[in-house]
């Protein structure tokens, strides 16, 4: 996929149309209709609209990715790096909340293969992430009593819950939630006996 302001349009418009009609219920009319485009441009950077709605999730997936490279890159204490990995994925989710929120209730709509990539990438996120755990559990500060795949499971459940409660709306601020979700998770990762 191009970068291009056609492209950012198009995207945003469909994200709009998703989460007020649903997937199904959008045709790749109303959706050049509401970018101020036509489908032959739409077409230069979408094959179709499947190709769209992957493209709204896989915007997220290479930002959180980056973020998640440079952060291991610029080192630090397991604990430091693990806290800034959690504050990072949750402020991103929040700023790109919409679109998180369209594609989770889409992704069965999505095309086996597509399906496939979103799985392979989210995957390979994951595996990062636990990692990071592993290291801590290897040092002695995480517990090693509950199975990792629980682990990284508990704290992405709350990543995917956020569009069911959190509002920008609201009194809390996006780093506040962020950083009180990560203190919770944190915080139920550690042994007991662990040195703080």
């Amino acid at each position: 996929m191009k970068d291009s302001h056609v492209a950012d349009d198009v995207t945003r418009a469909a994200v709009e149309l998703f989460a007020r009609q649903g997937y199904a219920n959008t045709s790749v009319q109303q959706i050049v209709d509401a970018a101020g485009v036509t489908k032959g441009a739409m077409y230069h950077y979408f094959e179709s609209k499947d190709d769209l709605l992957f493209g709204i999730y896989e915007r997220l997936l290479t930002l959180q990715k980056a973020h998640l490279d440079d952060i291991i890159a610029r080192g630090g204490t397991t604990d430091e790096v693990l806290r800034a990995v959690c504050v990072d994925v949750l402020e991103t989710s929040i700023d790109s909340m919409e679109e998180g929120a369209v594609f989770f209730r889409s992704l069965n709509m999505l095309s086996a293969p597509r399906a496939q990539e979103v799985t392979r990438r989210r995957r390979a996120y994951h595996d990062e992430f636990a990692e990071l755990i592993s290291r801590g559990q290897a040092e002695g500060i995480y517990r090693d009593d509950i199975p990792l795949a629980m682990l990284v499971a508990h704290f992405f459940s709350d990543v995917h819950y956020l569009s069911h409660w959190y509002s920008p709306e609201g009194p809390e601020d996006k780093t506040l939630v962020a950083e009180q979700l990560t203190d919770l998770f944190l915080t139920s990762l550690r042994r007991v006996d662990a040195a703080p």
